[in-house]
């Protein structure tokens, strides 16, 4: 007597195909997962740990005013995007040692965040990409965003000047420059009324 089953015309292979689709979906999903993680990037929490060691970190929202929003995009050379500023004051035994502010933006048709970190006196210690919805090709690459290191805002910090141009990456240099040079922007104005910190 034999247990199973018989395979007729065109039966055989039916389970093994049920359990190659089954892989196949499993498959897509894990690199659904995965493409989704990395869109996501460094955390803001990991970033301001490293760039601000043993610092004190304190988020808060600044509304910048209708005159303020004016003089930020004269001296960024790009729009403010919302008059809603989001960031971090760090300090360590009472001294401000930094700011970090959240700059989002579009790339080409999806978003892009950015935290900019500075240090006391307004200059950029490290750029980090906490979230990219584009393909993950355009993303600026780590090596790239540390040109930006030591700057400060000046008409040299912009692509092919100071900033090398990423080759296939045009939109996205150019956002990132942009974002950058805001937030210098921000934070000068915000040091000039009293709203540095």
């Amino acid at each position: 007597m034999t247990h199973g089953r018989r395979c007729g015309r065109g039966s055989c292979g039916r389970g093994s195909v049920g359990l190659w689709l089954w892989a196949l979906g499993v498959g897509l999903w894990a690199w659904g997962l995965g493409h989704s993680v990395a869109a996501q990037g460094v955390s803001r929490e990991e970033a301001l740990a490293a760039v601000y060691p043993g610092a004190s970190i304190r988020a808060e929202q600044v509304f910048l005013t209708a005159a303020q929003m004016k003089q930020v995009a004269a001296r960024a050379g790009a729009e403010s995007a919302s008059a809603l500023v989001a960031r971090y004051l760090a300090t360590r035994n009472g001294q401000s040692v930094g700011r970090a502010y959240v700059d989002t933006h579009t790339v080409r048709t999806k978003q892009e965040s950015l935290l900019i970190s500075l240090d006391a006196s307004g200059h950029v210690m490290r750029v980090d990409v906490t979230a990219f919805l584009e393909p993950s090709e355009y993303r600026a690459p780590e090596p790239w965003l540390g040109q930006y290191k030591g700057r400060g805002l000046d008409d040299d910090l912009t692509v092919n000047r100071a900033i090398r141009p990423i080759a296939g990456a045009t939109l996205t240099t150019r956002a990132a420059n942009s974002a950058v040079r805001r937030v210098l922007a921000i934070d000068e104005t915000l040091r000039a009324t009293g709203d540095g910190r």
